[in-house]
């Protein structure tokens, strides 16, 4: 199947550039651009994309907001924030606000289409370059209650928790663990059901602010 993305950026030249770098990819098809926050909320409800690639700096609408906007509207969106700053303060409240995860701007081509393709199947991420300044602002951060179904996990599905946490990847977790991917697959599946999570960048922002794991 085709993914369909909806390039949001306030600069024309990096919308040309994306949009050149989808179009060469088969399964990829840029099906609206958008040039400011407002824009992106009106073509995300028209277009209805797989992925919202959304520049985190705008005008009229900060990215932040289109976000809050588009997800409010459909929370089965899914938002790939874009950012040039790895330490972007507004990234920490996008991912907050429910987007899929984020990536730089200068990161290499292929890992922005890996980003997409991951983003629309389902899963979430953060960047590697990132992950741990992301994990880094999120633990300092005012705690907050645990949520009633924390108690419900298991010990392996805190385990579980624990390692998403460290932005380890399904394999990586299943090797930690010595259980088989597939195994880790379905655990993950029961933690983010149990918690009320839509994907694994909200389970690391429960992880810290819960206190149920902490910074290095």
């Amino acid at each position: 199947m085709t993914i369909r993305v909806l390039v949001a950026d306030d600069q024309s030249m990096v919308r040309a550039g994306f949009r050149m770098l989808l179009s060469s990819e088969h399964d990829v098809d840029v099906v609206a651009e958008a040039s400011n926050g407002l824009e992106a909320v009106d073509k995300a409800a028209r277009f209805q994309p797989d992925v919202v690639l959304m520049d985190i700096r705008m005008p009229e609408l900060d990215g932040l907001q289109a976000t809050r906007q588009i997800l409010t509207a459909d929370p089965s969106a899914r938002v790939l924030v874009l950012t040039t700053f790895d330490l972007d303060e507004y990234v920490y409240e996008a991912l907050r606000a429910g987007a899929s995860g984020f990536v730089l701007k200068d990161d290499p081509p292929e890992q922005l289409l890996g980003a997409i393709r991951t983003v629309a199947a389902g899963d979430a991420l953060l960047s590697p370059s990132v992950t741990k300044r992301v994990i880094d602002q999120f633990s300092r951060l005012p705690r907050q209650e645990s949520p009633e179904g924390l108690a419900e996990l298991t010990e392996r599905e805190r385990e579980v928790l624990g390692l998403i946490a460290e932005g380890r990847s399904n394999s990586e977790i299943g090797e930690a663990l010595f259980i088989s991917e597939t195994t880790v697959k379905t655990h993950v599946t029961h933690v983010l059901q149990k918690l009320g999570l839509r994907d694994r960048v909200q389970a690391v922002v429960l992880a810290y602010q819960s206190g149920l794991v902490e910074a290095d």
